[in-house]
């Protein structure tokens, strides 16, 4: 395995990978629990120094269960103090926005979003925003979703992030499902990948999962 980026490989497509991970509300045992976000961690990954350059990170008052389960907090690792403590989640899109424009958007950088699954940005963003009455950010329209970036490059199939560690022989560093640890053991995933010289492009687009809806509306 490469140490270093490959010579060979062209200029990156993006400035920067935003790395994202939600951790959210839950419970083991009511149906349909309603999730809300309580963790909202982004990385900002250098393309070409595959350095972390920025880090955006906030704990989320829940409104609708505002104490956590214990499953919540067993599978997490996120603390009643911890969130109690925290900002309103109208709040964090705002600070995330000024985050954005101020690092990347007003300086005309190129960026992809990076999530371990569709669930962060085509369900979890969407429903609490729409829930919210806030509009969703339009950066947030379309991702990269890395395990199906790393399922298409090795031919293998990825069932999650500690998956692509082990199959890398990356140890887990920190807490998995705690979304600051997440992000940072993804973005290990991302260098590794772009060390070899492997592509990480788009791979989702909201426009193309509305169209899915839509169909699946039509044919009901």
């Amino acid at each position: 395995m490469n140490s270093t980026p490959s010579s060979s490989s062209a200029s990156p497509s993006f400035d920067y990978y935003l790395i994202l991970d939600f951790e959210a509300t839950c419970d083991d045992k009511i149906k349909n629990f309603r999730n809300e976000i309580i963790e909202f961690p982004t990385l900002a990954i250098n393309a070409r120094t595959l350095q972390t350059d920025f880090e955006f990170h906030y704990y989320v008052k829940p409104k609708e269960n505002k104490i956590l389960t214990q499953f919540c907090k067993e599978l997490t690792g996120i603390q009643q103090e911890w969130v109690d403590a925290g900002v309103e989640f109208e709040t964090v899109m705002k600070l995330h926005n000024e985050w954005m424009m101020e690092n990347f958007i007003n300086k005309n950088l190129k960026f992809a979003f990076v999530t371990c699954g569709d669930w962060d940005l085509k369900t979890m963003i969407t429903k609490q925003c729409r829930k919210e009455q806030i509009k969703v950010p339009s950066y947030f329209s379309s991702w990269t979703n890395l395990k199906k970036v790393y399922s298409k490059l090795f031919n293998k199939s990825i069932h999650g992030m500690t998956c692509m560690l082990q199959d890398l022989k990356l140890d887990l560093i920190g807490r998995h499902h705690s979304g600051i640890d997440d992000c940072r053991n993804i973005g290990r995933v991302v260098v590794e990948l772009l060390k070899q010289g492997k592509p990480v492009n788009i791979t989702s687009k909201i426009e193309d999962f509305e169209n899915e809806w839509k169909n699946k509306k039509n044919k009901k």
